[in-house]
Protein backbone atom coordinates (compact mmCIF):
# COMPACT_ATOMS: atom_id res chain seq x y z
CA UNK A 1 0.00 0.00 0.00
CA UNK A 2 2.68 2.42 0.55
CA UNK A 3 4.43 1.75 -2.12
CA UNK A 4 1.23 2.20 -4.27
CA UNK A 5 1.00 5.21 -2.51
CA UNK A 6 3.97 6.66 -3.13
CA UNK A 7 3.90 5.79 -7.03
CA UNK A 8 0.79 8.06 -7.60
CA UNK A 9 2.31 11.55 -7.05
CA UNK A 10 5.22 9.70 -9.64
CA UNK A 11 2.32 8.67 -12.04
CA UNK A 12 0.87 12.31 -12.07
CA UNK A 13 4.08 14.66 -12.24
CA UNK A 14 5.25 12.43 -15.23
CA UNK A 15 1.33 12.81 -16.45
CA UNK A 16 1.54 16.70 -16.29
CA UNK A 17 4.99 16.35 -17.59
CA UNK A 18 3.84 14.81 -20.87
CA UNK A 19 1.16 17.51 -21.55
CA UNK A 20 3.18 20.50 -20.71
CA UNK A 21 5.42 19.02 -23.39
CA UNK A 22 2.96 18.45 -25.43
CA UNK A 23 1.15 21.18 -24.89
CA UNK A 24 4.30 23.54 -25.30
CA UNK A 25 5.44 21.55 -28.57
CA UNK A 26 2.11 22.01 -30.27
CA UNK A 27 1.75 25.75 -29.15
CA UNK A 28 3.68 27.21 -32.64
CA UNK A 29 1.13 25.42 -34.80
CA UNK A 30 -1.67 26.48 -32.77
CA UNK A 31 -0.47 30.44 -33.05
CA UNK A 32 0.29 29.59 -36.95
CA UNK A 33 -3.48 28.26 -36.98
CA UNK A 34 -4.98 31.60 -34.96
CA UNK A 35 -3.14 34.33 -37.04
CA UNK A 36 -3.60 32.70 -40.47
CA UNK A 37 -7.28 32.26 -39.91
CA UNK A 38 -7.74 35.93 -38.70
CA UNK A 39 -7.01 38.78 -39.92
CA UNK A 40 -3.67 41.35 -39.05
CA UNK A 41 -5.33 42.95 -36.69
CA UNK A 42 -6.75 40.12 -34.28
CA UNK A 43 -3.36 38.41 -34.80
CA UNK A 44 -2.23 39.09 -30.92
CA UNK A 45 -5.84 39.37 -29.18
CA UNK A 46 -7.29 36.07 -28.25
CA UNK A 47 -10.66 35.78 -28.43
CA UNK A 48 -13.04 33.29 -29.35
CA UNK A 49 -15.50 35.81 -31.11
CA UNK A 50 -12.65 37.54 -33.04
CA UNK A 51 -13.99 37.36 -36.87
CA UNK A 52 -12.68 34.09 -38.81
CA UNK A 53 -11.36 34.96 -42.62
CA UNK A 54 -9.79 33.34 -45.59
CA UNK A 55 -8.55 36.27 -46.61
CA UNK A 56 -5.02 35.26 -46.21
CA UNK A 57 -4.55 32.39 -48.22
CA UNK A 58 -6.39 33.86 -50.83
CA UNK A 59 -3.65 37.00 -50.74
CA UNK A 60 -0.59 34.25 -50.31
CA UNK A 61 -1.84 32.33 -52.83
CA UNK A 62 -1.95 35.41 -55.69
CA UNK A 63 1.34 37.10 -53.80
CA UNK A 64 3.55 34.36 -54.77
CA UNK A 65 3.52 31.28 -57.59
CA UNK A 66 2.80 28.68 -54.79
CA UNK A 67 1.32 26.68 -57.37
CA UNK A 68 4.57 26.45 -59.34
CA UNK A 69 6.80 25.80 -55.47
CA UNK A 70 4.25 22.59 -55.42
CA UNK A 71 4.57 21.33 -58.77
CA UNK A 72 8.64 22.16 -57.96
CA UNK A 73 8.24 19.92 -54.85
CA UNK A 74 5.99 17.28 -55.67
CA UNK A 75 8.42 16.05 -58.39
CA UNK A 76 11.28 16.68 -56.35
CA UNK A 77 10.16 14.31 -53.90
CA UNK A 78 8.69 12.01 -55.86
CA UNK A 79 12.19 11.21 -57.97
CA UNK A 80 14.02 11.36 -54.74
CA UNK A 81 11.27 8.99 -53.37
CA UNK A 82 10.95 6.25 -55.92
CA UNK A 83 15.07 6.14 -56.39
CA UNK A 84 15.92 5.62 -52.95
CA UNK A 85 13.49 2.69 -52.97
CA UNK A 86 14.76 0.99 -55.87
CA UNK A 87 18.43 1.73 -54.22
CA UNK A 88 17.69 0.85 -50.80
CA UNK A 89 15.38 -2.16 -51.45
CA UNK A 90 18.13 -4.13 -53.76
CA UNK A 91 20.92 -3.28 -51.37
CA UNK A 92 19.38 -4.45 -48.66
CA UNK A 93 17.92 -7.93 -50.07
CA UNK A 94 21.26 -8.17 -51.35
CA UNK A 95 22.71 -7.80 -47.99
CA UNK A 96 20.32 -10.72 -46.23
CA UNK A 97 19.98 -12.86 -49.42
CA UNK A 98 23.00 -12.99 -50.96
CA UNK A 99 25.55 -12.61 -48.33
CA UNK A 100 29.10 -12.20 -49.80
CA UNK A 101 33.21 -12.10 -48.40
CA UNK A 102 33.02 -8.50 -46.63
CA UNK A 103 29.51 -8.28 -46.54
CA UNK A 104 29.81 -7.09 -43.21
CA UNK A 105 32.11 -4.87 -43.35
CA UNK A 106 30.31 -3.16 -46.27
CA UNK A 107 27.28 -2.90 -44.28
CA UNK A 108 29.27 -1.19 -41.72
CA UNK A 109 30.69 0.80 -43.95
CA UNK A 110 27.32 2.09 -45.01
CA UNK A 111 26.35 2.86 -41.68
CA UNK A 112 29.15 5.27 -41.33
CA UNK A 113 27.38 7.52 -44.23
CA UNK A 114 24.83 8.09 -40.93
CA UNK A 115 27.08 9.96 -39.42
CA UNK A 116 27.94 12.52 -41.98
CA UNK A 117 25.83 15.35 -42.19
CA UNK A 118 24.93 16.10 -45.30
CA UNK A 119 25.96 19.89 -44.85
CA UNK A 120 29.79 18.59 -44.85
CA UNK A 121 29.39 17.74 -48.31
CA UNK A 122 27.25 20.85 -49.88
CA UNK A 123 30.18 22.28 -51.32
CA UNK A 124 31.52 19.35 -53.17
CA UNK A 125 28.42 18.32 -54.11
CA UNK A 126 27.62 21.89 -55.57
CA UNK A 127 31.25 22.03 -57.63
CA UNK A 128 30.12 18.03 -58.51
CA UNK A 129 26.68 19.66 -60.22
CA UNK A 130 28.61 22.63 -61.64
CA UNK A 131 30.43 20.32 -63.62
CA UNK A 132 27.65 18.13 -64.91
CA UNK A 133 25.40 21.04 -65.88
CA UNK A 134 22.50 20.14 -63.52
CA UNK A 135 22.47 22.87 -61.40
CA UNK A 136 19.04 24.61 -60.93
CA UNK A 137 17.20 21.58 -61.71
CA UNK A 138 15.02 18.96 -60.24
CA UNK A 139 17.34 16.42 -61.01
CA UNK A 140 20.53 18.29 -59.41
CA UNK A 141 18.40 18.99 -56.25
CA UNK A 142 17.71 15.18 -55.68
CA UNK A 143 21.32 13.58 -56.93
CA UNK A 144 22.69 13.87 -53.64
CA UNK A 145 20.06 11.70 -52.26
CA UNK A 146 19.20 8.69 -54.23
CA UNK A 147 20.07 6.62 -52.02
CA UNK A 148 20.15 6.54 -47.87
CA UNK A 149 22.30 4.29 -45.28
CA UNK A 150 19.20 4.84 -43.30
CA UNK A 151 16.63 3.25 -46.01
CA UNK A 152 19.66 0.60 -46.64
CA UNK A 153 19.69 -0.24 -42.66
CA UNK A 154 15.40 -0.16 -42.21
CA UNK A 155 14.69 -2.31 -45.33
CA UNK A 156 17.73 -4.93 -43.98
CA UNK A 157 16.32 -5.17 -41.00
CA UNK A 158 13.03 -5.93 -42.14
CA UNK A 159 13.99 -8.45 -44.87
CA UNK A 160 15.69 -10.12 -42.20
CA UNK A 161 12.97 -10.67 -39.86
CA UNK A 162 10.76 -12.28 -42.73
CA UNK A 163 11.12 -16.11 -42.24
CA UNK A 164 13.40 -18.31 -44.38
CA UNK A 165 10.64 -20.30 -45.03
CA UNK A 166 8.60 -18.22 -47.39
CA UNK A 167 11.65 -17.54 -49.32
CA UNK A 168 11.98 -21.56 -50.00
CA UNK A 169 8.84 -21.67 -50.76
CA UNK A 170 8.66 -19.21 -53.56
CA UNK A 171 12.24 -20.81 -54.80
CA UNK A 172 10.56 -24.24 -54.63
CA UNK A 173 7.31 -22.99 -56.17
CA UNK A 174 10.01 -21.96 -59.11
CA UNK A 175 10.49 -18.00 -58.36
CA UNK A 176 13.95 -15.97 -59.13
CA UNK A 177 15.14 -13.91 -56.64
CA UNK A 178 13.39 -10.84 -58.60
CA UNK A 179 10.30 -12.70 -57.99
CA UNK A 180 11.12 -13.57 -54.34
CA UNK A 181 11.58 -10.16 -53.49
CA UNK A 182 8.53 -8.51 -55.25
CA UNK A 183 5.92 -11.09 -54.36
CA UNK A 184 7.30 -12.27 -50.69
CA UNK A 185 9.68 -9.01 -49.06
CA UNK A 186 7.98 -6.19 -50.43
CA UNK A 187 4.16 -7.27 -49.57
CA UNK A 188 5.52 -8.22 -46.24
CA UNK A 189 7.44 -5.10 -45.60
CA UNK A 190 4.78 -2.65 -46.80
CA UNK A 191 4.31 -1.08 -43.29
CA UNK A 192 8.16 -0.10 -43.44
CA UNK A 193 7.94 1.13 -46.57
CA UNK A 194 5.11 3.37 -45.47
CA UNK A 195 6.67 4.81 -42.76
CA UNK A 196 10.34 5.18 -44.47
CA UNK A 197 8.57 6.81 -47.08
CA UNK A 198 6.66 9.71 -44.98
CA UNK A 199 10.24 10.31 -42.75
CA UNK A 200 11.90 10.64 -46.29
CA UNK A 201 8.89 12.74 -48.20
CA UNK A 202 8.89 14.81 -44.54
CA UNK A 203 12.37 15.09 -44.68
CA UNK A 204 12.36 16.56 -48.60
CA UNK A 205 9.63 18.34 -48.13
CA UNK A 206 11.27 20.59 -45.39
CA UNK A 207 14.68 20.48 -46.76
CA UNK A 208 15.84 24.16 -47.73
CA UNK A 209 19.63 24.45 -46.97
CA UNK A 210 20.45 22.42 -49.92
CA UNK A 211 18.05 23.50 -52.54
CA UNK A 212 18.53 26.98 -51.61
CA UNK A 213 22.46 26.66 -52.50
CA UNK A 214 21.44 24.80 -56.13
CA UNK A 215 18.02 26.73 -57.30
CA UNK A 216 17.88 30.53 -58.43
CA UNK A 217 14.56 30.26 -60.41
CA UNK A 218 10.90 29.94 -60.22
CA UNK A 219 11.11 27.19 -62.51
CA UNK A 220 12.71 24.80 -59.83
CA UNK A 221 12.72 26.28 -56.37
CA UNK A 222 10.81 24.21 -53.73
CA UNK A 223 8.34 25.02 -51.35
CA UNK A 224 10.62 26.00 -48.83
CA UNK A 225 13.03 28.41 -50.54
CA UNK A 226 10.19 29.82 -52.06
CA UNK A 227 8.40 30.12 -48.45
CA UNK A 228 11.76 32.04 -47.35
CA UNK A 229 11.69 34.83 -50.42
CA UNK A 230 7.71 35.23 -49.41
CA UNK A 231 8.48 35.93 -46.42
CA UNK A 232 11.65 37.88 -45.97
CA UNK A 233 11.23 40.29 -49.57
CA UNK A 234 7.92 40.55 -50.68
CA UNK A 235 5.88 40.40 -47.72
CA UNK A 236 7.76 41.54 -44.70
CA UNK A 237 6.54 40.87 -41.24
CA UNK A 238 2.95 40.54 -41.50
CA UNK A 239 2.29 37.46 -39.52
CA UNK A 240 -1.14 36.33 -40.87
CA UNK A 241 -0.11 36.21 -44.56
CA UNK A 242 3.74 34.59 -43.39
CA UNK A 243 1.40 31.86 -41.31
CA UNK A 244 -0.89 31.39 -43.56
CA UNK A 245 1.70 30.22 -46.45
CA UNK A 246 3.25 28.41 -43.98
CA UNK A 247 0.19 26.54 -43.34
CA UNK A 248 -0.03 26.05 -46.70
CA UNK A 249 3.39 24.28 -47.24
CA UNK A 250 3.24 21.70 -44.14
CA UNK A 251 -0.63 21.10 -44.64
CA UNK A 252 0.31 17.94 -46.85
CA UNK A 253 2.86 16.54 -44.74
CA UNK A 254 -0.36 16.49 -41.62
CA UNK A 255 -2.58 14.84 -43.61
CA UNK A 256 -0.23 12.31 -44.38
CA UNK A 257 1.13 11.41 -41.16
CA UNK A 258 -3.07 11.41 -40.22
CA UNK A 259 -3.58 8.85 -42.84
CA UNK A 260 -0.40 6.60 -41.83
CA UNK A 261 0.50 7.43 -38.57
CA UNK A 262 -0.49 3.79 -37.02
CA UNK A 263 1.89 2.52 -39.78
CA UNK A 264 4.30 4.55 -39.19
CA UNK A 265 4.65 4.15 -35.37
CA UNK A 266 4.90 0.06 -35.97
CA UNK A 267 7.14 0.06 -38.38
CA UNK A 268 9.63 1.61 -36.07
CA UNK A 269 8.61 -0.16 -33.06
CA UNK A 270 9.34 -3.60 -35.02
CA UNK A 271 12.64 -2.16 -36.63
CA UNK A 272 15.07 -3.60 -34.07
CA UNK A 273 19.04 -4.19 -33.98
CA UNK A 274 18.69 -8.13 -35.27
Amino acid sequence: MNADFRSHPVAALTTFAGWFLAVLWVSPLLYAVWTAFHPAAYGARFDLFMPLTLENFVRVWNAAPFARYFLNTFALVTVTLVCQFIVCTMAAYAFVCFPFRGSNVLFMLVLVQLMIMPEVLLVENYRTLSRIGLLDTIVGIAMPYLASAFGIFLFRQTFKSIPKELEEAARLEGANGLQVLVRVFVPIAKPTYIAYGLVTVSYHWNNFLWPLVVTNSVETRPITVGLQVFATIEQGVDWSLITAATLLSVAPLLVAFLLFQRQFVQSFMRAGIR
